[in-house]
């Protein structure tokens, strides 16, 4: 009997399993750049002088705008030299900041290498998925990508208490040096193990005019435009979560040390439900997970606004709603992804680019709003996560012709 041939050993070079985890290491650099330094932040704004506690916020910002605006250059870059190359040159200037960060003399110093370790960072997000997209398609690629984002989350569940460990035992600096070697570390296999996915005939030429026809093309499409501005508005709601977790968890409910144990609860809800779909999608489809899971999404928040609306909420009740829609956050996000790049498999690079860039910016800014909003209680947040459902919802049915649940082709 012939064996199956193996599409993912043929086009990367990699088993299933070190593909999946590969590329799940590669779209954590974003978290761990994210999540580790969370219980760090009170300390770099105490050691640099910041005076209002919203304004700590901005370390998070400022490396959401550089990874964000940079994404389109490594798109259209990554379509005409390959993916290899451009990957291996972000995660070198990602690596570079974080260690540039641990002499800075000063907070505006700081964001400004922030910016910049954000453009680095960029190549990571914005290469991946396409690589993802270069090897698979459909379904299966949101199989993938659920098994990616469930591998991603355990970053988010372990790195808030590497923060805290670090803060323990020394100071802020020596976050940055971690992530410095976690870069270091990632960059190794991805330089001798990983093979070139994109296939020769689908290089593009890096011109004005051929990047800008590439843009027209995904923004011209229906589907992946509206898809990923509803994912843009659902990541705003999170990155409001992130940027104001430390004065929640600790300044409300006064967690203290504790803090990074429920944050990495939230985060294991949102890799449960990845594994989750994973395990379902072929069977069920992308649109009837990820439209129940929006549903699902929106009502958890809409309870959630609501009893916080009616005075101080309880930390139980806190954690039980937000876990809510965490989880159903996973199950939306690989979905949303998948059924944004699977027309413009042609255009990966390029595609990735813009709808990365989209994500970033746009839930960037969202959650910075979310985030300076932050009074002492958490109805601002609450206001926020029921605020970007309602928007999400109405680009899905925009992007649906105004019909939920129904699949566009078998591989919906």
């Amino acid at each position: 009997m012939t064996r199956p041939i193996d599409q993912t050993a043929t086009l990367s070079g990699l088993t299933k399993f070190q593909f999946i985890a590969l590329m799940a290491m590669l779209m954590s650099i974003n978290a761990i750049s994210i999540d580790i330094m969370l219980p760090g932040l009170q300390e770099i704004g105490a050691s640099l002088g910041v005076a209002d506690e919203n304004h700590r916020q901005y370390v998070i910002t400022a490396y959401l705008i550089g990874m964000g605006f940079a994404q389109l250059f490594f798109g259209p870059l990554s379509d005409r030299l390959g993916r290899k190359g451009p990957l291996l040159g972000g995660l070198a200037l990602y690596g570079l900041c974080a260690l540039a960060i641990v002499f800075v003399p000063t907070f505006t110093a700081l964001l400004f290498l922030r910016f910049v370790q954000g453009v680095g960072a960029a190549a990571t997000r914005v290469i991946t998925v396409s690589i993802v997209r270069d090897v698979y398609g459909g379904r299966q690629m949101a199989e993938i990508m659920s098994l990616v984002m469930m591998m991603f989350m355990i970053v988010p569940v372990i790195a808030p208490s590497i923060g805290q460990l670090i803060m323990l035992f020394s100071e802020w600096h020596m976050i940055f040096v971690v992530i410095a070697l976690f870069a270091a570390t990632i960059s190794v296999p991805v330089a001798l193990s990983l093979r070139e996915t994109l296939a020769p005939a689908n290089r593009r030429a890096f011109t004005a005019s051929v990047i800008l026809e590439g843009f027209r093309i995904v923004l011209t499409n229906r589907l992946a435009l509206f898809y990923t501005l509803a994912t843009s508005a659902l990541l705003g709601g999170l990155f409001g979560f992130v940027n104001s977790a430390q004065q929640i968890l600790v300044g409300i409910y006064g967690l203290g040390i504790w803090f990074p144990a429920v944050f990495a609860a939230f985060a294991g809800m949102m890799a449960i439900a990845s594994f989750t779909n994973s395990r379902l999608v072929q069977r069920f489809g992308m649109r009837a997970l990820s439209h129940a899971a929006l549903l699902g999404f929106t009502l958890a928040s809409f309870i959630w606004l609501s009893v916080s609306l009616m005075g101080p909420l309880p930390l139980p009740l806190f954690i039980i709603l937000h876990a809510a829609t965490m989880f159903q956050f996973g199950l939306i996000a690989a979905n949303f992804n998948a059924m944004a790049m699977e027309p413009l498999g042609h255009v990966a690079g390029t595609a990735s680019s813009v709808l990365g860039f989209t994500q970033t910016i746009g839930g960037g800014i969202i959650g910075a709003f979310i985030g300076q909003a932050f009074d002492g209680t958490v109805t601002p947040l609450a206001a926020g996560f029921f605020t970007v459902a309602i928007l999400a919802v109405a680009f899905v049915l925009i992007a649906e012709g105004g019909l939920l649940f129904r699949p566009h082709n078998p591989a919906g």
